[in-house]
């Protein structure tokens, strides 16, 4: 979208793992208060509170000039029943669009005034709302987001309005198919279960959408301990939970327990859509375990080594610069609470379909049929913790990592056990984790 507001992440996107921080403290000691305790580094202590209310809080100091802060919610897209789809999207959308004490404007000025930002997303498990600004505004943006979440209206003419810029998403979003087959592909891979549908929804569920609706779904799930509040910046730890404590303190609707459903397992579809596409766009992939699974680096690494971000990956030598049948393929691994997948894409023209997936298959099938060799191997980790330690220095994002962090994990891991975790990583483990998507065991859905 064109403003700062209101986006989504794309199912299978993006490299980086933001559930997990990259750059983390070294070290955890207890303080004298059983509900506070940090992870010491001589330059980024993370520190750990739980409010009166349960709302847990997790502060990461940074020398900057910038702070960030906002909520994790542990509601998304997987929370919806099938006559709420694209729900969740929603209420982040309308939850800015008046509250007790602001209209719309109000809200959009806030921040903006003095040289901030106010952004949300929402995705397949969780829905984020934070504010980047300059630092000494701290308070202005703990209590402007403690306003939206705990005092939002949804007022029906907003709420009408709102509709059509939604619908209006919705339609552009389906105009690219290199986006849209992503959803496609998880709808059959992932059919049955929350994660089988789009996370914006479709015209017919969102015509349904009322200022009731949003409330109820808010009222049900952004509760205390349903959230998590995360800082990044300056300020101390004493001043962030006292400020969190002071605005967000008077949360108290009850906690829904969330439940997750694995999703049913489904048999290897091998699609052709006819779209009248210029490009023909083909999704790739299998079903994996998810975050909480033992040695689930292996499957991001191998993801890394595949189809990753630079030039040397596999499949961007052998299908790009060695035969120009492709302007770009990548792969992804998207890890969700007790499942996940791994997928590769990639888009070219129509007759280069065919040898692309030749390619890929045989290239699969080598991982999987004998361990990579310990050198390989070597250079791969140098390079993965070396791309890690790069995507740190984005503040944002680690702070936004931090919040999921602890959201999902209880904890946020150290560098040094994020080090450790890929650096046991052995020619086994990549072998067994390329076992995965054998070619017998993938999907494939091409656009064309």
């Amino acid at each position: 979208m064109t403003s700062n507001f209101f986006c989504y992440l794309p199912k299978g996107y993006g490299f980086i793992d933001y559930d997990i921080p990259f750059t983390m403290a070294e070290n955890s000691v207890k303080s004298n208060s059983k509900s506070i305790y940090m992870a010491q580094n001589c330059s980024n202590p993370i520190t750990y509170h739980t409010l009166s209310n349960r709302l847990r809080v997790v502060h990461r100091y940074c020398d900057s000039r910038v702070e960030c802060c906002g909520l994790c919610v542990m509601a998304g897209s997987r929370n919806e029943q099938p006559e709420q789809f694209g729900l969740a999207h929603f209420v982040e959308h309308t939850i800015f669009k008046g509250t007790d004490r602001r209209r719309s404007w109000h809200i959009i000025n806030r921040m903006e005034s003095v040289g901030g930002e106010l952004n949300a997303f929402t995705s397949e498990e969780a829905t984020t709302i934070y504010s980047s600004f300059p630092a000494g505004n701290l308070a202005r943006a703990v209590e402007l987001i403690a306003d939206l979440v705990s005092r939002s209206r949804f007022p029906e003419a907003e709420i009408d309005r709102e509709r059509e810029v939604v619908l209006d998403e919705v339609d552009s979003y389906l105009d690219s198919p290199a986006e849209a087959i992503f959803d496609d592909f998880n709808e059959l891979l992932f059919a049955g279960s929350g994660l089988g549908h789009n996370i914006l929804g479709n015209e017919k569920t969102i015509k349904t959408f009322t200022s009731a609706t949003c409330r109820d779904f808010l009222d049900r799930y952004y509760t205390p301990g349903n959230m998590v509040f995360f800082y990044m910046g300056p300020a101390t730890p004493k001043r962030v939970v006292a400020t969190a404590e002071r605005y967000m303190g008077h949360f108290s609707h009850p906690d829904t327990h969330v439940d997750r459903v694995v999703p049913p397992e489904v048999e290897p579809f091998d699609i052709y859509r006819d779209l009248h596409t210029h490009q023909a766009h083909t999704v790739i992939g299998a079903r994996i375990p998810g975050m909480f699974a033992d040695k689930n680096r292996a499957y991001s690494l191998l993801t890394n080594i595949i189809g990753g971000p630079c030039m040397n990956s596999l499949l961007n030598v052998a299908l790009r610069e060695r035969r120009g049948y492709v302007y770009s393929v990548d792969a992804y691994t998207s890890l969700f609470t007790d499942c996940g997948e791994m997928t590769i894409y990639f888009g070219c023209d129509r007759e280069h379909v065919k040898p692309c997936r030749r390619i890929i298959s045989d290239t699969l099938t080598r991982l999987a049929d004998s361990p990579m060799k310990e050198r390989t191997l070597s250079a791969a980790k140098k390079q993965y913790i070396g791309q890690t330690i790069v995507a740190a220095e984005n503040r944002e994002q680690m702070a936004l990592s931090t919040g999921r962090a602890l959201l999902f994990n209880g904890h946020v891991a150290t560098r040094s056990e994020i080090i450790d975790r890929i650096m046991s990583l052995t020619p086994e483990h990549l072998r067994m984790a390329a076992e995965a998507i054998v070619p017998d065991r993938c999907s494939i859905l091409t656009f064309g």
